[in-house]
């Protein structure tokens, strides 16, 4: 009877996550057309809904309904399970993240003691969906923009970790959920040495999930589509899924790692949490929508020459703060 009650809750758990991760893919696509309708001069959809909140919900049912088309050449195995490698971990790095407590009840489907090294190896897996997207459409526009994405998150993945690792040093443990209450007292973004990587953090991350001024795997300009080109309907869609909820989850572990989780006075937690991710999201939109694509060698050259040595040395001057 227990087994039957546990297996009762983790469903419902599970589509309750389902339920938020498309509603907030639909909602970050409406926000950031508007966000760069703004930075544009313009108002941005507003034709479905009230201020065109609907035209997300308009485009799903759009992919939904367009025709499955198979490109002639492509190695059909790996073109066909890239799409899955790209959304799936996304989806089960949730496990792990705290969004407070409502009612008394913690919300976070399950609080692993190794919460931070389950969601950076989970993380780390989505590159080989995109990889395996660009060598199986048989085009070398997408073949480019696989490689690309893989060289650029391997390198970028080093500093990331190492910001990652800093925090994990400072709050003593690798469970999400001490992590923030680690951060009771004071948020880690306002001690120096944390604040520094903080914005380490954020770069990597900007990098990791191939964001403007890092967007050289797509470079619509120069590969068209990059890695997805050979994609439409569907499977176009969950490229897009999986985009918007690596989104969400960087910018959750930005507010988990740095800006106290759902610490905060007067508001549940709940809401405390989900003001500082979107925050946070809101933040990089902007960086989208205002600076250039950087090239293919200031990209690299920066993440090797001048991100990781400073993570490194960051990464020492925490372990003499907490020595001394």
């Amino acid at each position: 009877m227990v087994s039957i009650l546990t297996f009762i809750v983790m469903i419902v758990v599970g589509a309750v996550v389902l339920g938020f991760i498309a509603v907030s893919a639909m909602f970050l696509i409406w926000w950031e057309r508007k966000v760069a309708a703004h930075i544009q001069t313009r108002y941005g959809p507003m034709r479905v809904g009230w201020h065109g909140a609907l035209q997300s919900v308009a485009d799903v049912i759009k992919l939904l309904l367009k025709e499955n088309i198979t490109p002639e050449g492509v190695d059909k195995p790996v073109w066909w399970l890239a799409p899955f490698f790209a959304v799936v971990p996304s989806v089960m790095v949730f496990v792990c993240i705290p969004f407070g407590n409502l009612f008394g009840i913690d919300l976070i489907p399950r609080d692993l003691n190794i919460g931070i090294l389950y969601i950076i190896a989970l993380t780390s897996v989505c590159v080989l969906g995109i990889f395996m997207a660009g060598w199986g459409s048989n085009n070398k526009y997408s073949l480019l923009g696989g490689m690309r994405s893989a060289a650029q998150i391997v390198s970028y993945e080093v500093p990331l970790i190492i910001s990652v690792v800093t925090a994990a040093m400072f709050a003593g443990t690798l469970s999400m959920q001490k992590i923030v209450e680690a951060q009771k007292g004071m948020w880690f973004v306002f001690q120096p040495n944390m604040a520094l990587a903080f914005l380490i953090f954020v770069i990597s991350a900007t990098a990791e999930i191939n964001r403007t001024p890092f967007d050289i795997p797509e470079a619509e300009s120069e590969l068209v589509a990059g890695f997805h080109t050979e994609y439409s309907g569907m499977k176009f869609a969950m490229f897009f899924l999986g985009e918007y909820t690596n989104l969400f989850i960087v910018s959750a572990l930005a507010a988990t790692l740095f800006l106290g989780g759902w610490q905060g006075p007067f508001l549940p937690p709940v809401l405390w949490f989900l003001i500082k991710t979107y925050g946070v999201i809101t933040v990089l939109m902007w960086v989208r929508w205002t600076l250039p694509r950087v090239r293919v060698d200031q990209l690299m050259g920066f993440a090797w020459k001048v991100l990781t040595p400073i993570a490194f040395a960051n990464l020492a001057v925490a372990g003499w703060v907490l020595l001394r």
